[in-house]
Protein backbone atom coordinates (compact mmCIF):
# COMPACT_ATOMS: atom_id res chain seq x y z
CA UNK A 1 0.00 0.00 0.00
CA UNK A 2 1.36 3.42 -0.92
CA UNK A 3 1.96 6.09 1.68
CA UNK A 4 -0.82 8.75 1.73
CA UNK A 5 1.79 11.50 1.67
CA UNK A 6 3.24 9.99 -1.48
CA UNK A 7 -0.14 10.05 -3.23
CA UNK A 8 -0.65 13.76 -2.50
CA UNK A 9 2.90 14.82 -3.36
CA UNK A 10 2.96 17.29 -6.20
CA UNK A 11 -0.67 18.33 -5.82
CA UNK A 12 -1.29 22.06 -5.51
CA UNK A 13 -1.98 23.18 -1.93
CA UNK A 14 -5.57 23.60 -0.93
CA UNK A 15 -6.70 27.20 -1.40
CA UNK A 16 -9.92 28.76 -0.21
CA UNK A 17 -11.12 32.09 1.09
CA UNK A 18 -11.12 31.19 4.79
CA UNK A 19 -7.59 29.77 4.71
CA UNK A 20 -6.36 32.80 2.80
CA UNK A 21 -7.73 35.17 5.46
CA UNK A 22 -6.31 33.10 8.33
CA UNK A 23 -2.88 33.00 6.70
CA UNK A 24 -3.04 36.75 6.09
CA UNK A 25 -3.80 37.34 9.78
CA UNK A 26 -0.85 35.13 10.75
CA UNK A 27 1.42 37.22 8.52
CA UNK A 28 -0.07 40.39 9.97
CA UNK A 29 0.80 39.30 13.50
CA UNK A 30 4.27 38.27 12.39
CA UNK A 31 5.36 41.25 10.32
CA UNK A 32 2.71 43.99 10.47
CA UNK A 33 0.43 45.55 7.90
CA UNK A 34 3.11 47.31 5.87
CA UNK A 35 4.85 43.99 5.17
CA UNK A 36 1.66 42.19 4.18
CA UNK A 37 1.61 41.94 0.38
CA UNK A 38 -0.30 39.65 -1.95
CA UNK A 39 3.00 38.15 -3.14
CA UNK A 40 4.18 37.42 0.39
CA UNK A 41 0.80 35.91 1.21
CA UNK A 42 0.94 33.71 -1.89
CA UNK A 43 4.44 32.53 -0.94
CA UNK A 44 3.24 31.63 2.55
CA UNK A 45 0.42 29.58 1.03
CA UNK A 46 2.61 27.94 -1.57
CA UNK A 47 0.69 29.26 -4.57
CA UNK A 48 1.17 31.76 -7.36
CA UNK A 49 0.09 35.31 -6.52
CA UNK A 50 -2.50 35.22 -9.30
CA UNK A 51 -4.33 32.38 -7.56
CA UNK A 52 -5.33 34.67 -4.71
CA UNK A 53 -7.27 36.93 -7.05
CA UNK A 54 -9.89 34.22 -7.45
CA UNK A 55 -11.13 35.28 -4.01
CA UNK A 56 -9.84 38.85 -3.59
CA UNK A 57 -9.54 41.11 -6.61
CA UNK A 58 -7.56 43.68 -4.61
CA UNK A 59 -5.65 43.92 -1.37
CA UNK A 60 -8.41 46.16 -0.05
CA UNK A 61 -10.91 43.32 -0.49
CA UNK A 62 -8.57 41.08 1.48
CA UNK A 63 -8.28 43.66 4.27
CA UNK A 64 -12.07 43.95 4.42
CA UNK A 65 -12.37 40.19 4.88
CA UNK A 66 -9.63 40.28 7.52
CA UNK A 67 -11.46 43.07 9.36
CA UNK A 68 -14.61 40.99 9.54
CA UNK A 69 -12.66 37.95 10.74
CA UNK A 70 -11.07 40.05 13.51
CA UNK A 71 -14.58 40.80 14.81
CA UNK A 72 -15.62 37.14 14.84
CA UNK A 73 -15.42 36.93 18.64
CA UNK A 74 -17.02 40.32 19.27
CA UNK A 75 -20.40 39.44 17.81
CA UNK A 76 -20.57 36.47 20.13
CA UNK A 77 -19.90 38.65 23.17
CA UNK A 78 -22.70 38.14 25.65
CA UNK A 79 -24.97 41.08 26.29
CA UNK A 80 -26.64 40.11 29.59
CA UNK A 81 -30.30 41.06 29.47
CA UNK A 82 -30.35 41.88 33.19
CA UNK A 83 -27.69 44.62 32.87
CA UNK A 84 -28.42 48.28 32.26
CA UNK A 85 -28.06 49.37 28.65
CA UNK A 86 -24.98 51.44 29.50
CA UNK A 87 -23.19 48.36 30.83
CA UNK A 88 -24.19 46.38 27.76
CA UNK A 89 -22.88 49.06 25.43
CA UNK A 90 -19.70 49.42 27.46
CA UNK A 91 -19.13 45.68 27.20
CA UNK A 92 -19.51 45.72 23.42
CA UNK A 93 -17.09 48.63 23.04
CA UNK A 94 -14.55 46.89 25.26
CA UNK A 95 -14.93 43.70 23.25
CA UNK A 96 -14.27 45.62 20.03
CA UNK A 97 -11.09 47.14 21.46
CA UNK A 98 -9.92 43.74 22.72
CA UNK A 99 -10.49 42.17 19.31
CA UNK A 100 -8.51 44.91 17.54
CA UNK A 101 -5.66 44.66 20.04
CA UNK A 102 -5.51 40.90 19.57
CA UNK A 103 -3.81 41.43 16.19
CA UNK A 104 -0.81 43.54 15.33
CA UNK A 105 -2.08 46.62 13.47
CA UNK A 106 -5.63 45.32 13.98
CA UNK A 107 -7.10 48.82 14.13
CA UNK A 108 -5.29 49.83 10.93
CA UNK A 109 -6.75 46.82 9.16
CA UNK A 110 -10.26 47.62 10.35
CA UNK A 111 -10.18 51.39 9.79
CA UNK A 112 -11.83 52.45 6.56
CA UNK A 113 -12.82 48.98 5.38
CA UNK A 114 -16.59 49.47 5.83
CA UNK A 115 -17.03 45.72 6.06
CA UNK A 116 -20.48 44.21 5.46
CA UNK A 117 -19.42 40.79 6.67
CA UNK A 118 -21.59 38.84 9.06
CA UNK A 119 -19.42 39.46 12.12
CA UNK A 120 -19.29 43.21 11.55
CA UNK A 121 -23.03 43.38 10.96
CA UNK A 122 -23.73 41.27 14.03
CA UNK A 123 -21.73 43.68 16.20
CA UNK A 124 -23.44 46.72 14.67
CA UNK A 125 -26.86 45.15 15.13
CA UNK A 126 -26.09 44.34 18.77
CA UNK A 127 -25.06 47.94 19.52
CA UNK A 128 -28.11 49.45 17.85
CA UNK A 129 -30.35 46.87 19.50
CA UNK A 130 -29.10 47.84 22.96
CA UNK A 131 -29.78 51.50 22.26
CA UNK A 132 -33.22 50.99 20.74
CA UNK A 133 -34.25 48.85 23.69
CA UNK A 134 -33.14 51.72 25.92
CA UNK A 135 -35.55 54.06 24.13
CA UNK A 136 -33.08 55.83 21.84
CA UNK A 137 -34.69 56.67 18.51
CA UNK A 138 -33.44 55.06 15.31
CA UNK A 139 -31.49 58.03 13.96
CA UNK A 140 -29.68 58.65 17.25
CA UNK A 141 -28.99 54.93 17.67
CA UNK A 142 -27.38 54.78 14.23
CA UNK A 143 -25.21 57.81 14.94
CA UNK A 144 -24.31 56.46 18.37
CA UNK A 145 -23.08 53.25 16.75
CA UNK A 146 -20.78 55.28 14.51
CA UNK A 147 -19.59 57.40 17.44
CA UNK A 148 -18.75 54.37 19.60
CA UNK A 149 -17.09 52.47 16.75
CA UNK A 150 -15.11 55.49 15.52
CA UNK A 151 -13.93 56.35 19.02
CA UNK A 152 -12.88 52.77 19.76
CA UNK A 153 -11.08 52.26 16.45
CA UNK A 154 -9.42 55.69 16.61
CA UNK A 155 -8.28 55.17 20.19
CA UNK A 156 -6.86 51.74 19.33
CA UNK A 157 -5.05 53.16 16.30
CA UNK A 158 -3.22 55.56 18.61
CA UNK A 159 -2.65 52.84 21.19
CA UNK A 160 -1.05 50.47 18.71
CA UNK A 161 0.93 53.24 17.01
CA UNK A 162 2.41 54.27 20.35
CA UNK A 163 3.83 50.80 20.88
CA UNK A 164 6.81 51.51 18.62
CA UNK A 165 8.62 54.29 16.83
CA UNK A 166 8.16 54.43 13.03
CA UNK A 167 10.49 52.00 11.34
CA UNK A 168 11.75 50.45 14.58
CA UNK A 169 10.67 47.95 17.20
CA UNK A 170 11.48 50.34 20.06
CA UNK A 171 8.68 51.57 22.31
CA UNK A 172 7.64 55.18 21.80
CA UNK A 173 9.40 57.60 24.16
CA UNK A 174 6.84 59.22 26.47
CA UNK A 175 9.48 61.68 27.61
CA UNK A 176 9.50 63.66 24.36
CA UNK A 177 6.31 65.50 25.27
CA UNK A 178 7.76 66.38 28.66
CA UNK A 179 10.90 67.77 27.08
CA UNK A 180 8.89 69.86 24.61
CA UNK A 181 6.64 71.26 27.35
CA UNK A 182 9.59 72.03 29.61
CA UNK A 183 11.27 73.96 26.84
CA UNK A 184 8.47 76.53 26.64
CA UNK A 185 5.83 78.29 28.70
CA UNK A 186 2.86 75.93 28.89
CA UNK A 187 1.50 76.05 32.47
CA UNK A 188 -1.65 74.08 31.77
CA UNK A 189 0.18 71.33 29.92
CA UNK A 190 2.73 71.22 32.73
CA UNK A 191 -0.03 70.72 35.31
CA UNK A 192 -1.59 67.84 33.38
CA UNK A 193 1.59 66.29 31.98
CA UNK A 194 1.49 63.13 34.14
CA UNK A 195 -1.80 62.13 32.51
CA UNK A 196 -0.96 63.43 29.04
CA UNK A 197 2.24 61.39 28.94
CA UNK A 198 0.74 58.32 30.59
CA UNK A 199 0.67 55.05 28.64
CA UNK A 200 -2.27 53.73 30.63
CA UNK A 201 -4.39 53.38 27.50
CA UNK A 202 -7.09 51.45 29.28
CA UNK A 203 -7.70 54.41 31.60
CA UNK A 204 -7.77 56.77 28.63
CA UNK A 205 -10.20 54.52 26.79
CA UNK A 206 -12.52 54.10 29.77
CA UNK A 207 -12.67 57.86 30.31
CA UNK A 208 -13.60 58.58 26.70
CA UNK A 209 -16.14 55.78 26.66
CA UNK A 210 -17.71 57.12 29.85
CA UNK A 211 -18.10 60.53 28.19
CA UNK A 212 -19.92 58.90 25.29
CA UNK A 213 -22.21 56.96 27.60
CA UNK A 214 -23.01 60.06 29.65
CA UNK A 215 -23.86 61.92 26.46
CA UNK A 216 -26.16 59.14 25.34
CA UNK A 217 -27.93 59.21 28.70
CA UNK A 218 -28.96 62.81 27.96
CA UNK A 219 -30.62 62.00 24.64
CA UNK A 220 -34.11 61.17 25.99
CA UNK A 221 -34.00 64.32 28.15
CA UNK A 222 -33.28 66.47 25.10
CA UNK A 223 -36.25 64.96 23.29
Amino acid sequence: MSNPSTRTRGRPPRLDQARTVETALDLLDEAGLDALTMRRLADAMGVQAGALYRYFATKQELLTAMADRILSDVGAAAVPADEEWSEQLTGLARALRTALLAHRDGARVFAGTHSTGKHTLHFADAVIGVLREAGVDDADAARALMAVANFTVGHTLEEQAAAREPGTEAPADPGRLGDAVAAGSYPHLTATLPVLSSTDFTAHFEFGLRLLIDGLRALPQRR
